[in-house]
């Protein structure tokens, strides 16, 4: 939990935008309440960009609705993997820094 903790004060960028992207999944989730931050693209070209749906399909995702989810955006399927991987990798990247640098100066 400490390193957890030290990772997240670490990354404070990723931790708020990670923070909001929950509770308004919880919101939409549990409330039917959207907070959600519209497409840009698609307020503006009116055409739908690679991302959109990407949303809609972690939560189908999260309901075990497998085949709406990628119906909403295949991409899903590529890029939650791929973000989870990344993000075990960069954490444990952090620890073992973290780690290295308290064992050096005898903490």
């Amino acid at each position: 939990m400490y390193f957890l903790k030290k990772y997240i004060i670490a990354n404070k960028l990723i931790s708020i935008v990670a923070f909001y992207f929950i509770v308004s999944i919880l919101l939409k989730i549990i409330f039917s309440i959207d907070i959600l931050i519209p497409c840009l693209w698609k307020t503006i070209f009116h055409i739908e960009c690679p991302g959109c749906g990407l949303t809609r399909a972690f939560i189908d995702i999260l309901h075990c609705n497998f085949i709406d989810a990628f119906n909403d955006n295949p991409l899903i399927f590529i890029v939650l993997p791929v973000g989870i991987f990344y993000l075990y990798f960069d954490f444990m990247k952090f620890r073992r820094k973290l780690k290295s640098t308290y064992t050096q100066h005898g903490i």
